[in-house]
């Protein structure tokens, strides 16, 4: 499989501030990508380099097979974004904002096509200024796919989004994958990388800490965590040998005639693993 992204050995400094150390990995074309991180970990810089809005210090990175750096039109007509905060005309309807996003593109897609698939076609004539926060960043996603990108950025693309709207929007950037386009996203949400993403890399302080798929990070470490109620009090389990654990809770309980009450087996999800990984020496 070919890549849609290639980085090596990225840096990027701001005075004598390290926003990124050497950081490199690819995006293979096809797959959604997921870049994760605590607050100035270098999520951002890294995002704005690969779109061509930031310049880096050293480093090669190739995007679509272009430099982003050069900000070729080829590469924008092939690219679309969805940014953390932007802001539309607000007498705008939503109609007129992708007509006018599509006009910036060669061949866009059918806007009504895309104001469906945002979720969108009930206040398609509804002006800018009326939408909800939701509805706001439903726009963004609609106007950053009117182009019909081959590769799209999506940073923090739910935010604010109720639970129903984030369901949706994950069906959404599914279907996308089918049809073959490579998804770049930043998130927050942890559950959102776990169900979305192909791959993950974890960036602390300017470098990436891992990088696999969601199953190899959870996969690193075999701590299970066992819980019961004893006499009803909660007894919490850590354990790398489930196995023999439940084995002897469930012996014990069967010779003493007794349920073990609310027994639960839970894995570690990513946003454990994340947390470990981002997690500063001395925290603890």
């Amino acid at each position: 499989m070919s890549n849609a992204i290639v980085v090596r050995d990225l840096r990027k400094s701001y005075g004598g501030v390290h926003a990124l150390s050497g950081v490199s990995f690819e995006v293979a074309t096809g797959e959604v990508f997921g870049l994760l991180g605590p607050n100035g970990a270098g999520k951002t810089t890294t995002v704005e380099i690969l779109e061509g809005y930031r310049r880096r210090d050293s480093g090669d990175i190739s995007v679509l097979g272009h430099d982003p750096g050069d900000s070729p039109r080829a590469l924008r007509e092939q690219t679309g974004v969805v940014l953390q905060q932007s802001e539309n005309t607000p007498l705008l309807t939503v109609r007129e904002v992708h007509r006018q996003f599509a006009g910036y593109f060669a061949q866009p897609r059918d806007i009504d096509e895309v104001i469906e698939l945002v979720g969108l076609t009930h206040k398609r004539d509804a002006r800018v200024r009326t939408l909800s926060g939701g509805q706001k960043r439903r726009l963004d996603l609609g106007t950053a796919l009117v182009g019909d990108p081959e590769l799209v950025f999506l940073d923090e693309p739910t935010t604010g989004f109720d639970p129903a709207a984030r369901r949706s929007a994950w069906d959404m950037i599914r279907s996308l994958r089918s049809l073959g386009k490579t998804i770049f996203l930043t998130t927050h949400y942890l559950d959102e990388a776990q169900q979305l993403a192909d791959r993950v890399a974890v960036l602390r302080a300017g470098e990436i800490v891992a990088l696999g798929t969601p199953a190899e990070l959870i996969g690193v470490t075999r701590r299970t965590e066992i819980r019961h109620r004893l006499d009803g009090e909660l007894v919490v389990l850590e354990t790398d040998e489930p196995t023999r654990v439940l084995h002897e809770l469930t012996t014990r309980a069967l010779a003493e005639g007794r349920e073990l009450e609310q027994l639960e087996v839970r894995r570690p999800s990513l946003e454990d693993v994340y947390l470990e990984l981002v997690e500063e020496p001395g925290e603890r």
